[in-house]
């Protein structure tokens, strides 16, 4: 319980009327809302600052609101190499990527797969994701959700069901405009909120010096032995970037926001800001996690477990109508990556399943398919949730663990399938169903690796960031090979998205914002090495 004021109610009940009166206006006013570019792609007018702010908001949740301050309280600042890599990633999304997302004009993922492979990848991709999305990411941000509200003394499923019905309500009616406008407005609250905590929580133990003073310098390295369980330096340079391709450059839950922009220029300098952003989770999340194992061993702070680190500094630290801010902060993320999600999943589903089965749809009517897509969302997240507390903890972090170990094949299909125009969709499909196979059986292998032996222990042993890289090499192998075997594709039917006749468009302003980001990660990996 975090013993709130009625400052701090005050101030989240404005957050909230905020959020709520900015969503209808700008669905209000988004003259396209009733057509299938103006309700999933926001009109394609977006500017490049609520691309940035939408991509950063997005992403951040509950993995990040309490997984990394948890892990940061048990194992140091290591776990912000995922959230640096995201940076160089989404210079590789907005100067690679995203030109050929653009010109292509498609609206989802899978709909790129089918202009440059088949119909089939298309498929698989759909299904992939929809399921993904509602076993993972929905029914995550909801229950965390009800965790918020039943710190704040509130009843559990309260709590979820207002988070759910407050951001259903204004994902259905303004589509993704509304989505990307008050995806802006929490990145706000959400860096307003966090950089508090890391600014009180430094102020109250001495400052900086102070603070790493107090504690093992192994505790502020990014750096760790490639016999480290958890972050092994190879895993972070060859494995990492792996999976941040699949989630920053091919899942649709961000890529919907590149796709919405006014033209290439903009989606690449919202990429741009937004890897800038990325910058941000290190200080005002991991760093919090670091403090409060600082606190806690000053006998200031009583962790019971890792994951009380965040919620503890707020208890502890915050004064009346900060602890509010804060609160309001960590309620903005979760929503953003709610609204996000769902829709995200109804473009998904409207656009690469029902409009398939129904090509005759008229454009007013895929926008109701849409917006009745969303409310199913919301309803199967609500019920999944209720499995959550008769699932093991164990089990569900192998659950979670499911789109690390099937993101490497489509990392693969996506990526290479860009530069080479040889691969065909024989080649894809067959990487995407070994990458798929492998990677269920090391999830089956792992929760039962008590059982196994030999290489089949070491394969459901190994490190999953090290598995990664494997399973990428493997899927690679089988998308070339296969190719090469089977008939080579129509040239001219896939000319528009691969790269050979295509060129990236330079501005001197975005190579140089590209830089000066290259240039402050590289200080961060120097000065926490």
């Amino acid at each position: 319980m975090l013993d709130l004021e009625l400052l701090d109610i005050a101030v989240i009940g404005v957050y909230f009327f905020c959020i709520f009166w900015i969503a209808i206006r700008v669905a209000r006013k988004n003259k396209n809302g009733d057509d299938s570019t103006g309700y999933f792609l926001g009109g394609k007018d977006m500017g490049w600052f609520v691309i940035g702010a939408s991509l950063f908001a997005s992403n951040i949740g509950s993995e990040h609101l309490i997984g990394l301050a948890g892990t940061a309280a048990s194992s140091g600042v290591a776990v912000a190499q995922f959230e640096l890599l995201a940076g160089i990633i989404l210079l590789l999304l907005g100067w690679v990527f995203v030109p050929f997302y653009i010109r292509s004009g498609v609206f989802t993922m899978p709909e790129f797969l089918e202009k440059r492979y088949s119909k089939n990848t298309r498929a698989y991709l759909s299904v992939i994701s929809i399921v993904a999305y509602i076993l993972t990411k929905i029914s995550v941000t909801i229950a965390a959700g009800g965790i918020i509200f039943q710190a704040m003394g509130m009843d559990f499923w309260t709590g979820a069901v207002i988070i759910v019905l407050i951001t259903g309500i204004y994902t259905t009616v303004g589509g993704l405009k509304a989505v990307i406008y008050t995806d802006m407005i929490q990145m706000f609250v959400l860096i307003a909120g966090s950089l508090v905590v890391t600014v009180v929580g430094l102020f109250h133990l001495g400052g900086w010096s102070a603070f790493t003073a107090g504690l093992d310098a192994s505790y502020f390295s990014l750096w760790k032995p490639i016999s480290n369980p958890d972050f092994p330096w190879t895993g972070i340079i060859f494995g990492a970037p792996i999976l941040g391709v699949w989630y920053w450059c091919t899942d649709q839950f961000i890529v919907q926001r590149v796709l919405a922009a006014k033209n290439i220029q903009q989606a690449r300098k919202g990429s741009i800001f937004g890897g800038y952003l990325k910058m941000l989770p290190l200080l005002i999340f991991v760093i919090p996690g670091v403090i409060a194992l600082a606190l806690s061993q000053k006998g200031e702070l009583l962790l019971n477990t890792p994951d009380d680190a965040l919620p503890m500094l707020i208890k502890v630290l915050m004064p009346a109508g900060l602890k509010g801010l804060v609160l309001a902060g960590l309620l903005a993320a979760l929503m953003s990556s709610l609204s996000s999600v769902f829709n995200s999943c109804s473009t998904i589903f409207t656009l690469d399943i029902y409009k398939k089965i129904k090509p005759e749809s008229t454009e007013k009517h895929l926008v109701l398919v849409g917006r009745i897509a969303t409310v199913g969302l919301v309803f199967f997240g609500l019920l999944w949730v209720q499995f959550i507390d008769n699932i093991s903890d164990q089990l569900f972090k192998y659950l979670q663990s499911v789109q690390a170990y099937i993101s490497p094949p489509i990392a693969a299909v996506f990526l290479l399938g860009i530069f080479f125009k040889r691969l065909n969709s024989k080649g894809a499909m067959a990487s995407m169903v070994t990458g798929f196979v492998l990677g269920i059986a090391r999830l089956i292998g792992e929760v039962n690796k008590t059982d196994l032996q030999g290489a089949f222990f070491y394969f459901c042993d190994i490190n999953f960031l090290h598995f990664a890289i494997f399973l990428f090499v493997i899927c690679v192998a089988v998308l070339i090979l296969v190719s090469l075997l089977t008939q080579r594709p129509n040239y001219a039917q896939i000319e528009g998205v691969t790269f050979h006749k295509m060129s990236m468009i330079d501005t001197r302003q975005d190579l140089i914002l590209s830089g000066i980001l290259v240039c402050i990660l590289t200080s961060i990996w120097i000065y926490f090495s």
